[in-house]
């Protein structure tokens, strides 16, 4: 692609053409040198959009509530993004990108935008390019980006550093009062979504989390954001209006006590570093002196320790 064609693409993202939001989201994930101009065009608009995620085990509903969600926003007029994450083979790196299946209701609304991306063994429950990627789309025009992860267990919370908003769903019969207690993906929780809700056993795990919420009660600061927890049946489009209603309760909560722009800041201090630090391994395979294989020998063979190759393989790129 010639540089000169940048500026087209991004103005036909910007109208609302799909292939071109595609284009770009392609070249973020392929790494692609024209990255540095992409993202000084998208800078002063990609903060714009609202940046909700979506995750819970394999098999809650992320993908219905996420379709449901869409419908919903969409009837209020907003323009959507939708990132969805699923899962490659750790042995022939392929993936079955099923989301865009699901969500055939919106494949023809020009205001839905909705990219299928593979995790690639990223761990965390989201793909390595996810931020930019929502940089992408945020900086394009879109209102709202969902971002829905793989599934995920109790330790994979990289959407929390990711999205200003994080829904956390759960569904019936997945769990004891134990897993409410537990440390992990239910502490990242802006509103806890009780999924598929006309099963037995909904009302006791609206219980157990509102007792693991009232847990944190004394410790928590005056003014701090309370999870909610709400109902849903996701698959007849039940209580995704109350979720909307908790987003945006959690949204301006977040501009009332800026925590939107302290979230958003620790969000691009994350990705600055992790940009650098790809930066800086490309500069260590390219030093003209000793190499990181050279000293990994030194290693191995005794006559040099990992601290110490390390400082001279720092001082060489200095």
């Amino acid at each position: 692609m010639n540089l000169s064609s940048i500026p087209e693409l991004l103005e036909r993202a910007r109208a609302g053409e799909a292939r071109a939001v595609a284009r770009l989201i392609t070249l973020v994930e392929s790494g692609s040198p024209h990255l540095p101009e992409i993202a000084a065009a998208l800078a002063p608009t990609a903060g714009a959009a609202m940046v909700v995620g979506l995750t819970g085990s394999p098999g809650v509903g992320k993908s219905t509530t996420t379709n449901e969600l869409v419908r919903s926003l969409r009837a209020a007029g907003k323009r959507v993004g939708v990132l969805a994450v699923d899962p490659s083979s750790p042995y022939t790196g392929g993936a079955i990108l099923g989301d865009r299946v699901r969500m055939q209701d919106h494949a023809t609304d020009p205001g839905v935008y909705i990219r299928s991306m593979s995790s690639r063994g990223h761990l965390g429950g989201l793909a390595a390019a996810t931020p930019a990627a929502v940089r992408v789309l945020a900086g394009v025009g879109c209102d709202v980006v969902l971002v829905e992860t793989v599934g995920v267990g109790q330790a994979e919370v990289e959407i929390a550093s990711l999205a200003d908003t994080t829904l956390v769903l759960l569904a019936p019969g997945m769990g004891d009062a134990i897993q409410a207690v537990k440390a992990g993906i239910l502490e990242i929780a802006d509103v806890f979504v009780i999924n598929k809700a006309d099963r037995d056993g909904a009302d006791a795990t609206y219980r157990d989390i509102q007792g693991m919420i009232a847990l944190g009660g004394p410790d928590r600061t005056p003014g701090s954001w309370r999870p909610k927890v709400v109902k849903a049946v996701a698959a007849k489009a039940e209580g995704i209006g109350d979720i909307v209603a908790a987003v945006e309760e959690h949204r301006a909560w977040l501009v009332e006590t800026d925590q939107l722009t302290v979230r958003r800041r620790a969000r691009a201090a994350a990705e600055i570093e992790a940009l650098a630090l790809g930066k800086l391994r490309a500069r260590f395979a390219e030093l003209p002196g000793t190499s990181l294989a050279d000293l990994a020998d030194h290693v191995v063979a005794g006559s040099l320790d990992p601290y110490a190759a390390a400082e001279k393989l720092l001082d060489e790129l200095v």
